[in-house]
């Protein structure tokens, strides 16, 4: 379970200061729900969760008269995700819970979102705010992992540091959403038209460069469901947590890459 809490603290800060690995990893995925945004219109554009900012700032970049704004519960992010658009006069970015944020006068025409939904406490509630805030011929469109049996970068990484399951799937978390049934009944519940469900496979890039195995184990520490559990260990133990983690990735290395399968959806849904 990550909590609000975790984001505004060491979750948050470990992906400001490591965003562009971030960013690397969810690349194929990124430009497939670009591209599924273009075929949205709209001049007002709301990112739910924007992290760092790089889908805020692909938008304002596509669409230059568009008032695209970002809003993130970490102060870490919105400031990492400000300097990155410093150059960009179309886009903004503020700390806020977007569950239940409002700000007069604007009223999103597309609300996107890559892998920043899962995370809502009340997720019913947060996307009824959506919906309320919303222009009324809104669209909605977000990215979320599949199932962890899907995402063996995940999955398997669980199983060599012998995590336990998750005692509730649904609980705000990376893989929340991974039950289309469940996002659905949110989002109609919520009072959003249509569910959609589009499968993407992606290759989830963790390591690259002259040591791709230990840049991915760089990245592992620092991010994601492994990070938290090397934390907690040291000495003897953290060295052969990673010794066998450097095995699993050796085998997935091909060169100077480690690239690992990954699942997702792309989400749509209209205004109810």
């Amino acid at each position: 379970m990550t909590t609000g809490m975790d984001w505004r603290a060491q979750v948050g800060r470990s992906w400001a200061e490591s965003y562009h690995l971030t960013d690397r990893s969810f690349a194929g995925l990124t430009q497939r729900l670009l591209e599924r945004i273009a075929e949205r219109e709209g001049n007002h554009v709301l990112d739910i969760g924007c992290g760092a900012g790089e889908l805020s700032l692909a938008i304002a970049r596509n669409r230059p008269h568009a008032q695209v704004l970002g809003v993130d519960i970490s102060a870490q992010l919105v400031a990492a995700a400000g300097q990155r658009g410093e150059q960009l006069g179309n886009v903004r970015f503020i700390e806020a819970d977007a569950a239940t944020w409002q700000e007069p006068g604007f009223a999103p025409e597309v609300l996107v979102s890559r892998h920043g939904v899962m995370f809502f406490d009340a997720p019913v509630a947060a996307f009824a705010n959506l919906l309320k805030i919303a222009a009324p011929e809104a669209e909605l469109i977000f990215s979320c992992f599949r199932s962890p049996q899907e995402n063996p970068w995940a999955s398997d990484l669980a199983k060599l540091l012998q995590l336990p399951p998750p005692t509730d799937p649904t609980a705000p978390g990376p893989f929340a959403f991974a039950d289309p049934q469940y996002v659905e009944g949110i989002l109609s519940g919520a009072g959003w038209l249509g569910p959609g469900f589009e499968p993407v496979d992606f290759a989830y890039i963790a390591g690259k460069g002259e040591d791709p195995v230990e840049d991915a184990l760089g990245l592992f520490r620092r991010i994601g469901p492994a990070a938290q559990a090397l934390r907690a260990l040291e000495g003897e133990a953290l060295a052969s947590a990673e010794a066998r983690i450097r095995e699993w990735l050796e085998d997935h290395r091909s060169g100077d890459l480690v690239a690992l399968p990954a699942a997702a959806w792309i989400v749509t849904a209209g205004h109810g």
